[in-house]
């Protein structure tokens, strides 16, 4: 589906998937967020998932986390973080239903992305999502793959990679932030 189609079919019954480093917020190249006092939400985040959440009728965050699998951070303080980030985005006038993380350290884990496992939890905690009505926001290819794997709508942000060459097998549309692309949603929803 091309982007200007997807945009004139988006209503209530889609659903939004976004990764969190380097989407939500600066990501911390070859380290972790360990702590609440290390997130920063990237320019225009809060406000892009705004105005996505009243696009989408689910907005759903499936997040690789392999620093709680060894031992660099531990699960309460990634529930902290999300549980904060929650908070804020709602303090904002967004939302996100529910935050998925894969803490393992294997590539082999199911919910590990590219692995489909967080998808499928979304599904059964919300059966009302059709992959095939959902757009993967993500800024690696293992997100691109994710997205593609579930039939999804990808967008690739160029946050920490350089852009792919289009026209391209797992990515559908790339803009350097979640801020960009929301306005081109905004602006073709709207219009």
């Amino acid at each position: 589906m091309s982007p200007l189609n997807l945009r004139s079919e988006i209503d209530r019954g889609w659903t939004l998937f976004l990764d969190r480093d380097g989407v939500i917020n600066v990501e911390s190249v070859g380290s972790y967020i360990t702590d609440w006092s290390e997130f920063n939400f990237h320019d225009g985040a809060l406000e892009a998932i705004r105005s996505m959440s009243q696009a989408f009728g689910h907005v759903i965050v499936v997040s690789n986390q392999r620093g709680v699998g060894r031992g660099i951070m531990t699960l309460e303080a990634l529930k902290e973080i999300h549980g904060n980030m929650k908070d804020a985005v709602e303090e904002n006038g967004g939302r996100i239903d529910k935050v998925y993380s894969c803490t393992a350290i294997t590539d082999d884990d199911r919910n590990r992305k590219p692995n489909i496992g967080m998808g499928l939890q979304a599904q059964e905690d919300f059966p009302l999502i059709d992959f095939k009505r959902s757009v993967m926001v993500g800024n690696s290819i293992s997100d691109m793959e994710f997205g593609k794997r579930l039939s999804m709508h990808t967008v690739f942000l160029t946050t920490k990679h350089e852009p792919v060459e289009m026209p391209n097998d797992l990515v559908d549309e790339q803009y350097p932030s979640l801020e960009a692309w929301a306005k081109t949603m905004v602006a073709e929803l709207v219009g």
